[in-house]
């Protein structure tokens, strides 16, 4: 058989999986094998055979990933568009499941009683209804934690369950106060005629699976289905998945049984461990020949994973060359640990290597802390991950102003934006407004109101006519926002008036449909993100960096630092109480290891300040799961037992 274009370079397993295009397929892909590499060669080969790309759909979990894998696919038809049907207007959909959800819920808003330009809530929002669901049902929030009853809500939402379908399970008193209060959090959505993050899949899937009619013509539209990182979806994930495969069962699922580190928001392993099971006749590939990295961080990673019992056997395997040694250093304190990190840092710049080259992995926020303190003290360049954009105060209130223009019962925008900058609309006048007793309001106080909903109007008439960035414009310099920005000359302040510029340049790159719908995509945007998605890249900034081992799934740098490496930090003490076990600990290890290409960095510090409070710490016991010939050390190394009690082995 003659091989065309755009299979030459693929190994014999990626060739496999690009071919096979017809029934259920699972690729079992390792680190670094290319997995995204396969699904878009799959898509251009569904297109070389005949299949109309808008009947293509590729779903993963990022913005950032979408958008590369989007990026790649199209390229990919551009280079070899003469096999590929030249000319093909349409593109295929590659999207995340969320953004997805979203398009399907505002394309059938009226069937689930929804306005089309919905608010989505952002945690923040979710938090404030879950206090006032908390007030109205007679509970103090100060005696119940918001967070803890919207984490319980929300995985009850991931499990695919209905508030109806956990009250019916709800044993404790705790839970049957969390379905109280779920109750009222409804009512305020609908009021506000907004859904939570968590509602975008899970009504997508009520929808789909609710109306046979919507659920054929999703079925015809999207024919051949992909997805990504397929180990870390969940039960309402899944079904959709499911729903929209339909009879056809044209899915291909790629993942990794040995990365699945996202048990504690719902994903569930068995969808994979069960892939066979779920979809009889499935074709399943192995891709396990890495690309990324060296003989020896490849032979490390191997022996650490092969002490999970919960996978599906593969053995990683590279051409790579060797490479060096896994460097371990044990440090006397946090403090130390972070200096010889960056002092290291320094010595790979110095010897060629970019800033941006270097990540610092961490497995709780808190370590970022001594890490910033050292990098500033060295002068290096760093980007913290985390520090979301879309979460800055500045940024929310230009983006409640745009939200509060398409949905005016948008109670949480109103609350929010009704008095920034400063108007003299207080609390009362506010409750007034929101208890529809306007007419109550009197002399200055109905003109400052009068004012503000003219303003309103202003925005509204500007963002159904002009491009969003024009409209982002328009909003910083009506409201007074500028104004005030630049008051006082503050350093901080001209900041926050830089970000807003920021935003604008942002929105440009929506201005090309029409007003609303460029709204629309902004507003999506900024409600979706994920931390990888604020990662700048190389051209964008020049910097190391800092990210916990969570953030860093799917990226990869030419130098990884793995700190922390503790009994009681990673693995972390609180297994139980999270629902989080040793073997998830150990795949999250495992997918720090593999974020590297050329060397890894290893470090523990003997005391560290947690709290307030010093701790002895003990080495962590996934130090032993290395073979000490894949290791050097940079002094004499005390190694724990895996069952985490102190052995002293010396290591030369």
């Amino acid at each position: 058989m003659t091989t065309v274009a755009y299979l030459e370079g693929l190994n014999d397993a990626q060739r496999e999986a690009v071919v096979t295009i017809q029934g259920p397929l699972l690729v079992l892909a390792g680190a670094g094998s290319g997995k995204t590499r396969v699904i878009t060669h799959r898509i251009v080969h569904l297109i070389h055979e005949g299949v109309a790309p808008n009947h293509i759909l590729a779903v993963t979990f990022t913005n950032k990933a979408a958008t590369e894998m989007r990026e790649r696919v199209v390229a990919l038809i551009a280079q070899h568009q003469s096999s590929a049907r030249a000319g093909i207007e349409t593109q295929p959909t590659v999207t995340t499941f969320h953004a997805l959800g979203v398009r399907i819920l505002r394309e059938h808003h009226e069937t689930m009683d929804l306005r089309r330009h919905f608010t989505i809530y952002d945690r923040a929002d979710s938090i404030r209804a879950i206090k006032q669901g908390l007030e109205k049902a007679g509970y103090n929030p100060k005696q119940f934690e918001p967070r803890k009853i919207l984490s319980t809500i929300s995985r009850a939402k991931g499990d695919a369950q209905s508030r109806i379908d956990f009250l019916s399970e709800a044993s404790s008193y705790p839970a049957r106060v969390t379905a109280e209060v779920w109750e009222h959090y409804e009512r305020i959505m609908r009021e506000e005629h907004a859904l939570d993050f968590d509602d975008l899949l899970l009504k997508t899937l009520n929808l789909i699976r609710d109306y046979p009619v919507i659920r054929e013509v999703l079925q015809k539209r999207f024919r051949y289905i992909h997805v990504d990182e397929y180990q870390d979806t969940n039960r309402v994930q899944f079904e959709i998945v499911r729903q929209l495969t339909g009879e056809a069962r044209n899915l291909c699922v790629v993942g990794d049984v040995d990365q699945n580190i996202y048990s504690w928001r719902g994903a569930d392993i068995a969808n994979v461990l069960q892939f066979e099971k779920q979809f009889p006749g499935a074709k399943t590939v192995f891709l396990e020949e890495n690309y990324r990295s060296t003989k020896t961080i490849i032979a490390a990673s191997n022996t650490v994973i092969a002490k999970n019992k919960a996978r599906i056997p593969k053995t990683v395997f590279t051409e790579n060359d060797t490479g060096e040694k896994i460097t371990l250093h044990v440090a006397g304190s946090g403090a130390e640990e972070a200096d010889y990190v960056v002092s290291t840092c320094a010595e790979l710049i110095a010897n060629g290597a970019s800033p941006s080259d270097i990540a610092i992995l961490y497995r709780t926020n808190f370590q970022s802390r001594v890490l910033e303190e050292a990098f500033l003290s060295y002068e290096i360049p760093y980007q913290l991950l985390g520090t979301k954009f879309f979460e800055r105060k500045e940024v929310k209130d230009v983006l409640a102003f745009l939200r509060l223009s398409l949905n005016p019962e948008s109670t949480a925008d109103l609350g929010r934006i009704i008095n920034e900058p400063a108007r003299g609309i207080g609390k009362v006048t506010l409750l007034k407004i929101l208890e529809g007793k306007r007419g109550e309001l009197t002399g200055a106080t109905a003109e400052k109101v009068e004012r503000f909903e003219t303003m309103m109007r202003d925005i509204t008439d500007c963002a159904r006519t002009k491009p969003v960035s024009e409209t982002l414009k328009f909003i910083i310099a009506r409201t007074g926002i500028e104004v005030e920005l630049k008051k006082n000359g503050l350093e901080e302040d001209l900041e926050r008036l830089e970000n807003l510029r920021e935003l604008v340049s942002l929105a440009t790159r929506y201005d090309g449909v029409d007003a609303e719908a460029s709204v629309e995509a902004l507003i999506e945007n900024a409600a979706l993100q994920s931390d990888q998605d604020e990662l700048q890249s190389k051209e964008e900034r020049n910097a190391v960096r800092l990210m916990t081992v969570h953030a860093a799934k799917g990226l990869e740098f030419p130098y990884v630092f793995i700190t922390g490496l503790e009994e009681g930090l990673f693995p972390h003490e609180r297994l139980d109480d999270a629902g989080i076990d040793r073997e998830e600990e150990r795949r999250l290890f495992y997918v720090a290891l593999t974020r590297a290409e050329k060397k890894v960095f290893l470090t523990f510090a003997t005391v560290r300040t947690i709290f307030g409070s010093q701790r002895i710490n003990v080495p962590s016991s996934f130090l032993n799961d290395i073979d000490a010939e894949h290791l050097e050390t940079t002094e004499r190394f005390p190694r724990s037992s895996a069952s985490g009690f102190e052995r002293t082995i010396f290591l030369d």
